[in-house]
């Protein structure tokens, strides 16, 4: 079992609903205070986001946040360099896509993700059929990989995703990309699908806008993942003070 999904585990056995808040890295150059502002308001772990210039699974606000970056020069390199000065004491996961893995190289990736801290890796665009390879590299380097299983997901192919997913089970709450949205989703059908063949611990992610919508997910699940509407208050200048505001306000609500 890898490091982060003990950690994971002893979170919900301990009785305590986890908080993943997701951060664009390289949206400006203060974006580590972004990450360190929400570890300070309670957040479980943090989810990074490596900008990318084909996003498939991002909606109109995480791209906006990427291209920003991307337009500011951000590179791997530079992320993995911004992270080692980082100082928080919870888990650090990155969101990307598989080709900035295999243009630096997966096990060069990997070794140096965990030289600087990071326990976890969810790539969207990473399929069942090439999981177990991709395993067999970055759990030297003991990378938990995050799987995700949509609403759409059929129910004979959810135990092989399942079975493979380390660390948690992300159970999206919509059949989309990541955004905002005024509804609850349908993550608790998903949640009950992998709990039917896991004990994983199971976070709903994609569309929780608001610390109404939050409290909903927590309810159903282990944790919640909450990325656009907190990178929508980054874009819009509201700086490390606003995200901290926020994710206390997420944190009060799945308490």
């Amino acid at each position: 079992m890898r490091s982060l999904e003990k950690h994971l585990r002893a979170v919900r056995d301990g009785g305590h609903k986890a908080l993943v808040p997701y951060i664009v890295a390289g949206t400006d150059s203060v974006w580590l205070d972004y990450v360190r502002a929400a570890a300070f308001a309670g957040a479980t772990a943090i989810e990074i986001g490596i900008p990318f210039s084909d996003p498939m699974m991002d909606g109109v606000i995480i791209q906006e946040a990427s291209d920003r970056a991307l337009r500011a020069g951000t590179t791997f390199t530079g992320i993995l360099q911004d992270l080692s000065r980082l100082d928080i004491e919870i888990p650090i996961l990155v969101m990307t896509y598989y080709n900035i893995f295999h243009h630096h190289g997966i096990e060069r990736a990997a070794s140096d993700l965990a030289s600087v801290g990071v326990t976890g890796a969810i790539v969207p665009d990473l399929s069942l059929e090439e999981v177990d390879e991709w395993q067999s590299v970055v759990n030297q380097a003991d990378i938990a990989t995050v799987l995700m299983i949509a609403p759409s997901t059929p129910s004979d192919r959810v135990p092989q995703v399942v079975s493979r997913s380390q660390g948690f089970a992300y159970a999206q709450g919509r059949m989309s990309v990541t955004g905002l949205s005024s509804d609850e989703g349908r993550g608790g059908d998903v949640v009950d699908a992998i709990r039917s063949v896991s004990d994983i611990p199971v976070y709903i992610g994609v569309g929780i806008s608001t610390a109404a919508q939050a409290s909903a997910a927590a309810a159903a699940s282990d944790g919640v993942i909450v990325g656009s509407a907190l990178v929508q208050r980054v874009l819009n200048g509201d700086g490390a003070l606003g995200v901290e505001n926020f994710v206390s306000e997420l944190r009060r609500a799945i308490a």
